[in-house]
């Protein structure tokens, strides 16, 4: 039985939303202008991702948008967090506007809008442009101000009518697994060119934060970023450090730039790389957040693993804990601790969740339902934590679940479905879940006043 609740604990104007990212439900990747990302050169190159699934249909949100608009009204959400494909706008990475891509978020934004759902619009979810990327991708100065050039475009073309945008999504992600461990794209495993890369998105972030505050007056402008709680698996000396060193690599890395502290001291001896800092970048990096999004799935346990690649610290998979289907641990305290260290640690003034969700074997029963409950309770466990939070002060104005639909989940391919909606991907046809109709309820409630549910 999961814990009650608290409804009350919420603001009367929160924002109950669901999320998805370009790649992962569009497909049409090569309709209308689009040319090839670094995802679709990742996942087109064999052995890269499970099964060789690639991402060229995925859900098919790119033709079957407006049933998907439906599906958020049936749950009655009043948000929806999307990102912006930079191949499908500007093919080129730089350089023409393709009018027939952004001319597909016109229509989307307008139908969202239409249907009382305010966009939050995200300007990279990973799909880097490969002409950038055979340029020196995320390892060159340049690639920052090219997506401040696309953040612009987006900018002056949706900004008359959206006004929350995220520069990026996850840069630890973009930098540590796509150019150092190399399980995302474009699949690199050098700490240099993972240094370089992880300072160029904060630079691209500060740089497209103000290309949106310049074109939309007003724009609220956030960041995304993924964290996890990091705990040391023994009282040894040694685990303890390395608990330090992967807080460093997974946290302090990407928020005390972002708010002003520069980049860890500890961390940057550690790499052993030198930042190709230029005078001024430290004050664009830090450019003043409307909002930081906290993207949450998992904790970590870790020990000392000197000859493991940096930060030399390795997870320990412990027993006897609740596990999702992606084999990863679940601690909803683990969402309420890290609220309250942006709140209390980095004077985060608004917060949303910005992803949350978890993935597990999906079984569609004789009449077309499914039941889902792991998931319902992880989504029940995760919204109390919230609350808690709120409660201890934390400035919390929305949540997004991820996600909205079943879709392409990078490397793991179609097998991990995280959605509220599942998805045949023979056929196309949603079905709303246990999960997605128990967070209905939970927006219902909230919405009709109740304290708690």
């Amino acid at each position: 039985m999961s814990d009650s609740i608290d409804l009350a604990a919420f603001p009367r104007d929160f924002l109950w939303g669901t999320a998805t990212s370009a790649y992962q439900v569009e497909g049409a990747v090569a309709e209308d202008g689009r040319a090839p990302s670094i995802w679709d050169t990742f996942s087109h190159t064999p052995g890269r991702t499970d099964n060789g699934d690639h991402g060229d249909t995925a859900c098919d949100h790119y033709h079957r948008w407006p049933e998907d608009i439906s599906l958020m009204r049936r749950l009655g959400t009043n948000a929806y967090r999307l990102s912006v494909a930079w191949p499908r706008v500007v093919p080129g990475g730089d350089g023409p506007v393709n009018a027939r891509g952004l001319a597909f978020y016109d229509r989307l934004v307008d139908g969202l809008l239409e249907a009382g759902i305010t966009p939050s619009v995200t300007v990279y979810h990973w799909d880097l442009p490969q002409t950038l990327q055979d340029r020196g991708g995320w390892s060159e100065r340049a690639t920052a101000e090219h997506l401040a050039r696309y953040a612009s475009v987006l900018a002056e073309r949706l900004g008359d009518r959206v006004t929350q945008w995220a520069t990026l999504n996850e840069p630890l992600c973009s930098a540590w697994i796509g150019h150092l461990e190399g399980r995302m794209a474009p699949g690199l495993t050098d700490l240099t060119t993972a240094v370089r890369a992880s300072y160029h998105l904060l630079l691209a972030h500060g740089l497209a934060a103000q290309a949106v505050r310049a074109a939309v007056p007003g724009a609220q402008v956030g960041l995304v970023t993924n964290h996890s709680t990091v705990a040391a698996a023994s009282t040894r000396p040694e685990d303890v450090a390395a608990a330090a060193r992967m807080d460093g690599h997974t946290n302090r890395w990407w928020l005390d730039p972002v708010h002003g502290r520069g980049f860890p001291a500890d961390m940057r001896e550690l790499y052993g790389v030198e930042l190709p800092e230029k005078p001024g970048d430290s004050e664009t990096i830090a450019t003043p957040l409307d909002w930081h999004g906290l993207n949450y799935y998992f904790p970590a346990t870790v020990t000392d693993d000197p000859t493991g690649p940096a930060p030399y610290a390795r997870e320990v998979r412990l027993p006897d804990v609740p596990r999702t289907g992606m084999d990863w641990q679940i601690d909803a305290d683990g969402l309420e601790s890290l609220l309250m260290r942006l709140t209390d640690d980095y004077g985060v003034r608004r917060l949303y969740v910005t992803e949350n969700g978890s993935a597990f074997p999906d079984a569609v029963a004789p009449d077309g339902s499914v039941d889902d409950p792991g998931r319902t309770g992880y989504l029940e466990q995760h919204l109390a934590a919230c609350a808690r939070a709120v409660r201890k002060g934390a400035p919390l104005a929305g949540y997004f679940a991820w996600s909205l639909l079943d879709n392409f989940e990078w490397a793991y391919g179609y097998d991990k479905r995280f959605g509220l909606v599942h998805v045949d991907y023979e056929t196309q046809k949603r079905t709303v879940k246990t999960s997605g109709r128990r967070y209905a309820e939970i927006v219902r409630a909230h919405r009709e006043g109740l304290a708690t549910i």
